[in-house]
């Protein structure tokens, strides 16, 4: 299979000094090094291998050895996993200041780091997130590789986690990767001694996947208390296999929720989890399956191209809603019908009585895009071409 290029470029930052990319598991950043970024290195660590990690921990000195010893400046080293090890970035941290080497750190999880409290390179690293395959990834592809095609489907069913995407039957490998999950990161994350409840409440929050978190409701379907069901979904969020969506609290002429939603990062997991056999069209489920695909792709390219931007929702206490407001100026709903109507059209009318937002955008299943009193309905793919491409933030106010 010919590589897929992915949309991140980190060699401009990698000239300026360290950067640290973390992303789940399997989502591809060992292959992204290996084709875009171990050519510009002198030496590439991966932590991966056991007796690499052993030497380490043993003593996290060898690393500054080996580097005097071939008297390396101002280069390039890449350290895999590197929060198996976080004794190394104390050393890491040293040989920025002596030799004025930079560092690629890359890993599945900050956790560990930030539990330990080591050295986070005293704010030196530049942080940088790995996703799955985006929609631009794919379509870029598909000129001229048949089989890395974007296709919704396959997307809402599959998820975009790269081997589960091209799979043409992902279902044992969704499957596995969620129980490697539990017996692996959850184990390493200090939970082992309850997976049963982790696992119960891995489900629950797959079920409420997309909706304002009800840590007291969480707590009593999983059978732990709210304070270890608040502490599950801080494990999700810092082992990056979860986003916690902000409520938009702005508005004054009507009150908003201010409680988070939260997004697994891929939709995959979240089928094998629920143990749906297929999300179907036409069904509920596919329209908060679809509304879960757009907000990745959101999270994405704010992660790819303005890494200081915002994403929020909106829902006032009388129960308006808007989906998302792209750094607190773009007001966008999702829903998933090929014919959209007024009534898809109330949270983004309730909300521009705020006057708040330069634009209000209904992304759908439409064919044609088109304009109805202030408001820009637009089929979801050309929707992805504007933000892949400037064109949602640069264009003037519909």
């Amino acid at each position: 299979m010919p590589y897929i290029k992915r949309y991140l470029d980190i060699n401009p930052l990698l000239q300026k000094g360290t950067v640290f990319l973390f992303g789940p598991r399997q989502t591809g950043k060992s292959t992204y090094i290996q084709a875009e970024v171990r050519q510009a290195a002198v030496k590439s660590y991966s932590l991966l291998d056991h007796g690499l990690l052993h030497q380490f921990k043993a003593d996290p000195t060898r690393l500054r050895q080996e580097v005097e010893a071939e008297n390396w400046k101002d280069a390039l080293i890449i350290i895999d996993e590197v929060q198996k090890c976080p004794e190394l970035l104390d050393e890491v941290h040293l040989m920025m200041e002596q030799r004025g080497l930079r560092f690629l750190l890359t890993g599945s999880s900050a956790r560990s780091l930030k539990r330990k409290g080591v050295n986070l390179l005293g704010g030196r690293g530049r942080d940088r997130s790995f996703h799955p395959f985006s929609w631009v990834e794919l379509k870029v592809q598909s000129s001229t590789n048949k089989e890395a095609q974007f296709d919704l489907d396959r997307a809402l069913n599959h998820g975009l986690v790269p081997n589960h995407y091209l799979d043409d039957d992902p279902d044992e490998l969704l499957n596995s990767y969620v129980s490697r999950y539990l017996s692996e990161e959850i184990s390493a994350e200090g939970v082992s001694r309850n997976i049963p409840a982790f696992s119960r409440f891995l489900e629950t929050a797959a079920a409420t996947n997309s909706e304002q978190v009800n840590f007291t409701s969480t707590a009593s379907d999983t059978g732990v208390s709210r304070q270890t069901v608040q502490n599950y979904y801080q494990i999700l969020k810092d082992t990056l296999l979860g986003y916690e969506l902000p409520g938009f609290t702005k508005t004054q002429k009507r009150k908003a929720a201010a409680s988070p939603k939260f997004y697994f990062f891929d939709m995959g997991v979240v089928r094998a989890l629920r143990r749906f056999e297929r999300v179907l069209p036409g069904t509920a489920e596919f329209g908060r399956f679809f509304e879960h695909f757009l907000f990745l792709e959101l999270r994405t390219w704010l992660d790819y191209c303005q890494p200081l931007g915002s994403l929020h929702y909106w829902r006032s206490r009388s129960g308006f809603e808007v989906d998302f407001i792209l750094n607190q100026k773009i007001a966008i709903e999702v829903k998933a019908t090929h014919q959209p109507t007024k009534r898809h059209l109330r949270g983004l009318q309730a909300l521009q009585e705020e006057g708040l937002c330069s634009k209000h955008i209904l992304v759908c299943q439409c064919s044609e895009m088109r304009k109805d009193d202030g408001f820009l309905i637009v089929p979801w793919e050309r929707f992805l071409k504007m933000l892949w491409e400037g064109e949602l933030l640069n264009s003037e106010a519909p």
